[in-house]
């Protein structure tokens, strides 16, 4: 291993979460699993952590963890919830503060979230709750969670009536990245995950899309230095927008940009794996580009940009990518008006003027919305 990739395998990015008496930090580099006391043993009330994670990732990651802690004199329990986005439920929810009660945490006990998106939300909902507040730090396993999810303190479960309509916002006291366990992804999960790095240089970074343009392979084939800087860019994009506005008041929610198109789709779905968020994201953004080219607002060669990158790296960028599946506006437009970002009874959207030049509120004519949903699901 030549010097130069030896350092870029070590190096580790640190990222800033300024809110006042509650920021903390993001940490990004490999092998942060194995060096997890020295950076967590200093925030604990007691030396005493709760690892929560689920089945497929406690196989993969789960004793690395334990035996790192334990090494650095950090006493550990562990509980292991079934995988999938089903587990972000009101009876997970329920099942994970009874165990905890049963460990007898107390306000000074440490939740560790170690995995994706749902283990983090599920976790730190958990913690915001149980005992009325406990601290929780993200160890985030996937790289839709280490770029998007465990940043910025949404936490949740889902409901029958839409995604992440349960939760609060509730801060972790440190997010540490190991870009190690992306190795253990696939491609699918990979490409998920690069939709939420492709956001932030939509949204007001276009010079990271165009490095993106030429690097986005590089990130999701495993490059480490190109993954690492993608990854920080990302983060310190998140940490800057949360930091400006932690509820999502105003500039959080161009966040948002592709989530109401995504999370309809998802919703039509039953959120399953038929359609990764990810993947919803992606096909968002391009509905909510093209939405935006064909209300005059956005170049249309900048929508065509968008579709091409993401197809490019093998992201769906159309509903019609779910073969089998019959989609109708209407049912779209109902799912869109459950989104926890309606407001006054209208649907909230992210919509753009040009890539990275993305804006927040935009309503939209529902007979526009339905015209555009028409030619985006049309055979």
């Amino acid at each position: 291993m030549s010097v130069l990739h030896s350092a870029a395998m070590a190096a580790t990015d640190h990222i800033t979460v300024d809110l006042g008496q509650r920021s903390y930090d993001i940490l990004v580099g490999r092998n942060l699993i194995n060096t997890a006391a020295e950076h967590i043993g200093p925030l604990l009330g007691k030396r005493h952590v709760v690892i929560v994670t689920d089945a497929h990732v406690a196989r993969l990651h789960l004793e690395p963890l334990e035996q790192a802690l334990k090494a650095g004199g950090i006493a550990v329990d562990s509980i292991i919830l079934p995988a999938g986005e089903a587990t972000k439920s009101f009876a997970e929810l329920e099942r994970l503060c009874g165990l905890l009660l049963e460990l007898k945490v107390e306000r000074s006990s440490t939740l560790v979230a170690l995995g994706g998106g749902v283990i983090g939300d599920l976790t730190g909902f958990a913690a915001a709750i149980v005992l009325r507040g406990i601290n929780f730090i993200q160890m985030p396993t996937t790289l839709l969670a280490q770029v998007d999810s465990s940043v910025g303190g949404k936490t949740g479960i889902n409901m029958p009536h839409g995604k992440n309509l349960v939760g609060a916002f509730y801060q972790p006291r440190l997010v540490l990245a190991d870009t190690g366990t992306l190795d253990t992804l696939g491609r699918r999960e990979l490409l998920a995950g690069y939709a939420e790095i492709v956001k932030y240089g939509l949204i007001d970074e276009p010079d990271f899309f165009t490095w993106l343009e030429t690097n986005g392979l590089d990130v999701i084939e495993g490059d480490e230095t190109a993954r690492r800087h993608a990854i920080s860019v990302s983060c310190r994009a998140k940490a800057r927008i949360v930091g400006t506005d932690e509820r999502e008041s105003g500039a959080r929610a161009l966040l948002n940009l592709g989530h109401t198109f995504g999370h309809a789709l998802e919703a039509e779905c039953g959120f399953s794996d038929e359609l990764l968020h990810g993947e919803g994201v992606a096909i968002g953004m391009v509905m909510a580009f093209d939405l935006s080219a064909s209300l005059g607002l956005c170049p249309l060669e900048d929508s065509a940009r968008v579709q091409r990158h993401l197809a490019s790296v093998g992201l769906p960028t159309s509903p019609l990518a779910l073969q089998g599946r019959v989609w109708t506006a209407e049912r779209l437009i109902e799912h869109m008006g459950r989104d926890k970002k309606v407001k006054d009874g209208r649907i909230g959207f992210v919509l753009a003027r040009g890539i990275g030049r993305c804006f927040h509120p935009a309503q939209v004519d529902i007979g526009a919305l339905t015209a555009s949903l028409n030619a985006a699901i049309a055979a």
